[in-house]
């Protein structure tokens, strides 16, 4: 009998739920760029909308190189982030913090393009606690997304959809329909994201923070997740093995038209039992 974690590799690909492609890290961050290329360029200077990740990230100094070598016009382009960090106060962390999401995505996209093709600032833009139906109704006034190109939490998270808690009464069907919103992070996340990028400095990490919600991100037309860390290969196989729930959120990829999820040869290849 299959089981999540039992199975070998070649067991795991052929019963996975959602499609799955095998590349290296390097090539998965280079088909996260040449993908958003290839879609702005089939617009053919139409509108192009993307719900854009900040984890993984280096998918966007390709992209940048990208844009500028083949000269592609960003000005009808939106790109939607799917998160951001929380401060004690409610308020977005600030700009000049570690960890801004904001931050990043200045200085490794957009301050990376030639400013004749980069978008202008109204086009660059993250949810805002008190603002989130606004934020909801934009996308959805535009069309919503062409393409999300994102990684999966430790815990299954997409964006910072974080799992209910078992006793929390929220149905899969009402769960995959949360829009935009505030919560707190969960344990597992802080401990991960907190081990990785903030130097173990757990007391000081970040607990809150504003996502968008698995109904925007169902939405795209395009969905695909990159799972490049060793650290990915438990929630792999639970997203493509088990039923989709709302206790993997990525697991709904499973109920997607077009959805694909990209994996490393060491994560298919590795039994631990």
């Amino acid at each position: 009998m299959l089981t999540t974690y039992t199975c070998s590799g070649d067991d795991f690909l052929r019963q996975s739920r959602i499609p799955v492609r095998v590349l290296s890290p390097d090539a998965m961050f280079y088909d996260m760029a040449r993908t958003m290329a290839d879609i702005i360029k089939a617009k053919n200077g139409g509108r192009a909308v993307f719900i854009c990740p900040v984890g993984p990230v280096l998918q966007y100094p390709e992209f940048a190189k990208i844009v500028n070598a083949e000269r592609i016009s960003l000005k009808n382009v939106w790109f939607f982030n799917m998160d951001e960090y929380l401060g004690e106060d409610g308020a977005l962390i600030s700009h000049s913090h570690p960890l801004s999401f904001r931050a990043t995505m200045d200085k490794l996209v957009y301050s990376r393009i030639d400013p004749e093709l980069v978008m202008p600032p109204e086009q660059r833009l993250f949810p805002q606690p008190g603002h989130e139906t606004e934020y909801d109704a934009a996308l959805e006034a535009l069309g919503g997304a062409d393409a999300c190109l994102t990684g999966v939490g430790i815990n299954g998270h997409i964006a910072f959809n974080e799992p209910p808690a078992p006793d929390d009464p929220v149905t899969d069907e009402a769960y995959a329909a949360l829009g935009t919103r505030c919560l707190p992070l969960a344990p597992e996340t802080i401990v991960n994201n907190g081990a990785r990028m903030f130097g173990g400095a757990l007391e000081i990490f970040p607990k809150r923070c504003v996502t968008l919600g698995l109904r925007q991100l169902l939405a795209s037309r395009l969905l695909r997740v990159y799972l490049p860390g060793d650290w990915q290969w438990g929630i792999m196989r639970r997203i493509a093995l088990e039923p989709a729930s709302r206790f993997a959120p990525a697991s709904f990829l499973q109920r997607h038209p077009n959805a694909e999820m990209v994996v490393t040869p060491e994560l298919v290849s590795r039994r631990l039992l």
